[in-house]
C-alpha cells in the first residue's frame, strides 16, 4: 500500500492542508483487486477482498474463486498452511473474505484464457473471513432466474457480472459527456430539485412542506427556469446530467424519475447546437 501524507500550513490563512497519494488500488484491506492479478505479480505477495464465487475440494487442496467487480482469482490453499486451510475448509458461496498469498503460475493445463487472471494464482496463507453468508436464494452466475426473483434479492442480482459491467458502462458514458462538454466549456452546474410547480403538460410529483403547512413544493420535470436565468445571468453555456421527475404512465424509454443530458447555450444558432450534440 502506497500512503503518503503530507501536511503544508499556509502562511496566510493558517488553514493546514493535508494532500494523500495513494496507489489507484491500494487500500487498507486490499492491494489489488481480483481481476487486476495477473502474471506481472508473479512471485509477489498480494492482498485481495470480495466474495467467495465457489469453493472446490480436490483432494486435501482446497480452490476459493474470489470475486469483485473486477473479475475472479482463484486462490489455492494447501494443507502445509495449516491455520489458512482451516479457515478456508469453512467457507462456503458468498462469504466476503480477505485473503493473503504468493501470486505464482497456474500448473501447465490448468490455465484459463476466459480470465484476465487465468494464468496465475494466489498460493493462500492466511485467511480473515469479514462475513457469513446465508444459502443465497440463487447464485449471480444463474443466467435462468426471473426477473422477479432477481429484482426481490436485488442486491444478489446487482452482483451479476452482467449488471456490474452495466454499473460500470453507465459511468464510463456519463464521464465521456462531462469531459466532452467541459472541455467544450460548459459549466455543470445544479439546479434545485424542490422548486414551484411549472405544468408543462406532465404531471409533478409534489412534496408537502414542513414549514408551510398545505403548501407542497415540486420536483421538477426539467430545470427549464433555472437554465433561462443562468443564461440571462451571463453563464453561457450551461450543462446538467440531471435527475427528472415526470408523474406519468410509463414509456418504453422513461420511467418516473429518469437521467437526461441537460444543455442551454447562448449566442448560437442551430449549426452550433448540431455541432455540439453530434460530438
Amino acid at each position: 500500500i502506497i500512503y503518503n501524507r503530507i501536511a503544508a500550513r499556509s502562511a496566510k490563512s493558517g488553514w493546514r492542508h493535508f494532500y494523500v497519494t495513494t496507489d489507484e488500488t491500494a487500500f487498507m484491506m486490499r492491494s489489488h483487486y481480483c481481476g487486476q492479478v495477473t502474471e506481472a505479480l508473479t512471485g509477489q505477495t498480494v492482498t485481495v477482498s470480495g466474495w467467495v464465487n465457489r469453493r472446490r475440494d480436490h483432494g486435501g487442496v482446497i480452490f476459493i474463486d474470489l470475486r469483485d467487480r473486477e473479475g475472479l482469482l482463484q486462490c489455492v490453499f494447501d494443507p502445509a498452511a495449516v491455520e489458512a486451510f482451516a479457515a478456508a475448509d469453512k467457507l462456503r458461496s458468498e462469504y466476503v473474505v480477505k485473503i493473503t498469498g504468493r501470486v505464482r503460475p497456474r500448473p501447465a493445463g490448468t490455465e484459463n484464457p476466459n480470465l484476465s487472471s487465468g494464468k496465475i494464482e494466489v498460493l493462500g496463507k492466511d485467511v480473515e473471513l469479514l462475513n457469513k453468508a446465508e444459502t443465497p436464494p440463487f447464485h449471480p452466475d444463474d443466467e435462468t432466474v426471473g426477473e422477479d426473483t432477481r429484482l426481490k434479492y436485488r442486491y444478489i442480482d446487482l452482483r451479476r457480472p452482467e449488471m456490474q459491467q452495466t454499473i460500470k458502462t453507465r459511468y464510463q458514458v456519463t464521464k465521456i459527456m462531462r469531459d466532452y462538454m467541459g472541455d467544450l466549456g460548459f459549466y455543470e452546474i445544479e439546479t434545485p430539485f424542490l422548486t414551484k410547480s411549472t405544468p408543462e403538460g406532465s404531471r409533478d410529483f409534489l412534496v408537502p412542506s414542513r414549514l408551510v403547512p398545505g403548501s407542497f413544493y415540486a420536483l421538477p420535470q426539467s430545470p427549464q427556469l433555472f437554465k433561462q436565468i443562468l443564461m440571462v445571468a451571463g453563464c453561457d453555456k450551461y450543462m446538467q446530467i440531471v435527475r427528472c421527475f415526470r408523474d406519468e404512465d410509463p414509456r418504453a424509454d422513461r420511467h418516473a424519475e429518469f437521467t437526461q443530458l441537460d444543455v442551454e447555450m447562448s449566442f448560437i444558432d442551430r449549426e452550433d447546437i448540431i455541432g455540439i450534440m453530434e460530438g
